[in-house]
């Protein structure tokens, strides 16, 4: 059996709002898994999918919305930066690494999708995370590249403006990950993620489906 808890933890000054996992029919300290979501997800989807079946297992697990993201704290909303994000999960160890219930030299991280890009890039950098996977790993810059140098380089100016206009309280603009609707017409994967993340299957009112434009 495991119990979910609602648990805080700071990162960079933002408080986070995470999901504590713990099976409470094994004692002592237990090995623990941090859980991460994808881009413009949060921590009551897949995250907790995996969350609750590795707690099922024997591991504490922690799913938790990054900064900017959810329930936690930062603004822009939708904003994806890479750094914070790194930290975000050097924070979460650090929060299971104080538990009395966690055994600290037991730690591992699991990124999914977006976050299968940031864990690796922490993990370089925190040797407490002892082991690192991911599921369906991305890169999140991937949404970003554009093959034309110029049309890039446009985004980039575009991305400043939104910081200007974001400084004088101008409305932030937002770029939708994923249509409206879906037709014949719509690549598969495209459909796939529509059918995840606009359906009664996983749909939730903190997962925007957009990202900040000065992400890029």
């Amino acid at each position: 059996m495991t119990t979910k808890f609602d648990v805080r933890f700071t990162s960079s000054g933002f408080q986070l709002a995470g999901h504590l996992y713990n099976p409470t029919e094994v004692d002592g300290r237990l090995p623990a898994i941090v859980v991460g979501h994808p881009m413009t997800g949060v921590k009551e989807q897949t995250a907790a999918l995996y969350a609750q079946r590795l707690a099922d297992q024997g591991f504490i697990t922690l799913a938790f919305d990054a900064a900017y993201q959810g329930e936690s704290e930062g603004e822009p909303r939708g904003l994806e930066d890479p750094f914070q994000r790194a930290e975000d999960f050097r924070n979460a160890v650090t929060y299971l690494s104080a538990r009395d219930d966690v055994d600290p030299e037991r730690i591992g991280v699991l990124g999914i999708c977006a976050s299968g890009g940031y864990v690796p890039f922490a993990a370089q950098t925190d040797h407490r995370m002892k082991a690192v996977a991911t599921v369906s790993g991305a890169d999140a810059t991937c949404f970003f590249r554009v093959p034309d140098p110029e049309a890039f380089a446009k985004l980039v100016d575009q991305a400043g403006a939104a910081r200007t206009a974001e400084a004088k309280g101008e409305e932030v603009p937002m770029v939708p990950v994923l249509p409206d609707s879906v037709d014949a017409s719509t690549p598969k994967a495209v459909a796939e993620f529509f059918d995840y993340y606009k359906t009664p299957r996983a749909q939730h009112p903190r997962s925007i489906g957009k990202f900040a434009l000065r992400s890029v």
